[in-house]
């Protein structure tokens, strides 16, 4: 399935050379160009995309008013390109797929499109099943019911995050969810353990929680969150409590309120 893409940028020659960059991408289709925002919004709205590559310091409306300008449909994913990295945090925190600088570099432009990829592939699965249950739900209430128990038992792995954007010090570090050994809450502060790292991200534990995959990331305390896959011993403790012994040698205690998370464990 082609990649339906637009190019924003107020340089023609910045255009034609990424447009000839693409080129070496087969999937991707460049449906239009825009030189300015107000264009650029107008031919998304127009023509639907999957993909723009949205160039952000642009006479009038920049990048970023131009995603506020498409507030009210269905966004496609955003690719910025532009020639000042100071951009790049404002950039993530709008969700944006990737930023590239300019000159776009050929290597780092097959990265991108991979994420590009892998992120369209996420919606198409879970739009097919949203289509799927409506459909169900008009024709065959009584499966509908079914396919709802059966996702809540087992959720969909593309429903969730992959690589996780954190803000910390004043940069974006990109964090793989497999590093992730445990996470701990203060607040409305998650500090993120990969083992060899602790990261901070302003976010509610119980909005995190939506954003991984329950399979494998689950509570073991009411501030703490483990990656299963990461686990490496169980110790038992007094009053039906335990600690999980983590890959990277830390301990973690799981209150006699989870102890269910340890059943996992013994066969």
């Amino acid at each position: 399935m082609p990649i339906r893409t637009i190019l924003v940028d107020d340089e023609p020659l910045a255009t034609q050379g990424l447009m000839l960059r693409l080129q070496a991408h087969d999937d991707v289709e460049i449906i239009a160009t825009a030189s300015n925002g107000r264009e650029a919004i107008r031919s998304i709205k127009t023509h639907k995309p999957d993909l723009v590559f949205l160039d952000i310091q642009m006479p009038g409306f920049d990048g970023f008013s131009v995603i506020q300008g498409l507030m009210d449909v269905d966004p496609p994913l955003f690719v910025f390109v532009t020639a000042y990295s100071e951009h790049a945090l404002r950039a993530f925190e709008v969700q944006a797929v990737d930023y590239l600088e300019k000159p776009v570099l050929e290597d780092r432009l097959a990265t991108t499109m991979e994420r590009v990829r892998q992120r369209l592939s996420e919606r198409h699965a879970a739009s097919h099943a949203e289509r799927l249950k409506e459909a169900l739900a008009e024709h065959a209430p009584e499966a509908a019911e079914e396919l709802d128990e059966g996702n809540a038992a087992d959720p969909a792995p593309g429903r969730f995050e992959k690589m996780i954007n954190i803000k910390d010090q004043g940069q974006i570090f990109r964090v793989d969810v497999d590093t992730i050994e445990r996470i701990d809450a203060a607040g409305d502060y998650m500090c993120i353990q990969t083992g060899d790292n602790t990261l901070i991200l302003r976010e509610t534990m119980k909005d995190l929680e939506k954003r991984l995959d329950p399979r494998r990331f689950q509570r073991v305390h009411r501030s703490t969150i483990v990656n299963l896959d990461l686990v490496r011993q169980v110790k038992p403790h007094t009053n039906g409590e335990c600690f999980l012994v983590l890959n990277s040698g830390a301990q973690v205690k799981v209150s006699r309120s989870y102890r269910d998370v340890v059943a996992r464990f013994v066969h």
